[in-house]
């Protein structure tokens, strides 16, 4: 038999931005940078395009992330201009053509 599943529930980001005294847009910026392994997945309905969603285990850890984000506000900007760099308009794209 192989590992077994020993999550029972999980609080959604809008769960959590509202029990830490969070924005939720800003909470996802901040979540966006971890992985299933940190206890961070998504959780998908019929008809959703999914919600990001955390485990009890996590709450900690998202709260030092939070913290480390206060302090260096930079770090979320750093982020995305470095995703806008690796991501070409489509009329760059067909420039080269």
């Amino acid at each position: 038999m192989g590992p077994v599943n020993k999550v029972s529930h999980v609080f959604t980001l809008g769960h959590v931005a509202e029990m830490l005294g969070e924005d939720e847009d800003w909470l996802f910026e901040v979540a966006e940078e971890m992985d299933p392994e940190d206890g961070q997945l998504w959780v998908v309905g019929v008809g959703e395009n999914g919600v990001m969603a955390f485990t009890d285990d996590v709450i900690e850890n998202l709260k030092e992330l939070i913290a480390i984000h206060k302090e260096d506000h930079s770090i979320i900007e750093k982020r995305r201009h470095v995703l806008a760099a690796m991501i070409k308009p489509k009329n760059e794209e067909s420039d080269g053509v």
